[in-house]
């Protein structure tokens, strides 16, 4: 095939909606989808490992992908402050929490994990950032688990081995999973004991206050303090479990 050929090819395959030559260079590519919504390949030599990687991991469901964590917020010294400080009442919980047992003991401990990973990762900038926010995540899911390990001893013990494998991967599944659990050990023992329910009235209204707060900062990432309130009724939500363990 001789220059003249070739340059008639390129002109016939520039034609086709959706496909670009790119001069000088018979094995780079460079795709130009249809749709805006697509995401854009970068020019240059895709392997068919790394095509096949990208494909998988575009159809595999968001719930079943590895955690992707967001390190908005801390725009300002402020807002950092704030989200440092209102960190610390997790420490405090922790110190507080009975200990009369060793699951409640290591319940307490992972509440004290809680505030030192949050005060960190909100302290921190660079790459370290991220990191530290995945560790931030993993440690509320912790304790989550901790939590319901403390209310109930008789967890299944599947249940408890696919925690501990999911939890470095997806810590929010895991946190929602436990969560749940000690919502109706909550509401269980507020019915059967009436001592319990001043203190399920508060842990009910702070609950719905942090979901609230939790889904506002998700939405509304630029917003100053958000997230420190959402510490505060996640603190008082915790604060009211502690009731459960005496």
């Amino acid at each position: 095939m001789g220059p003249l050929t070739e340059l008639n090819s390129s002109r016939v395959l520039e034609g086709v909606h959706g496909v670009h030559v790119v001069p000088h260079a018979p094995f780079a590519l460079e795709e130009i989808p249809q749709c805006g919504d697509h995401d854009q390949l970068k020019s240059g030599s895709y392997s068919t490992g790394q095509l096949f990687t990208q494909r998988l991991w575009q159809q595999t469901p968001l719930c079943l992908r590895p955690i992707h964590c967001s390190i908005s917020g801390d725009v300002n010294a402020a807002e950092t402050v704030a989200n440092v400080i209102t960190s610390l009442p997790f420490i405090a919980l922790g110190i507080h929490t009975p200990r009369k047992n060793l699951n409640c003991k290591l319940y307490a401990n992972s509440l004290i994990g809680v505030g030192v990973a949050s005060s960190l990762y909100h302290s921190s900038r660079g790459r370290i950032r991220k990191y530290l926010r995945w560790v931030d995540y993993t440690m509320i899911a912790t304790a989550t688990v901790c939590l319901s390990r403390a209310l109930r001893n008789e967890n299944p013990k599947v249940l408890m081995a696919a925690s501990a494998l999911c939890l470095p991967f997806q810590p929010l599944m895991v946190s929602v999973v436990h969560t749940g659990m000690m919502e109706v050990a909550f509401a269980r023992r507020a019915l059967e004991n009436p001592q319990l329910r001043p203190a399920h009235n508060v842990h009910k209204v702070a609950s719905l206050l942090s979901g609230v707060l939790f889904a506002a900062d998700d939405m509304f990432p630029t917003t100053p303090f958000i997230h420190a309130a959402w510490h505060l009724a996640a603190a008082f939500g915790v604060g009211s479990c502690n009731k459960l363990l005496e």
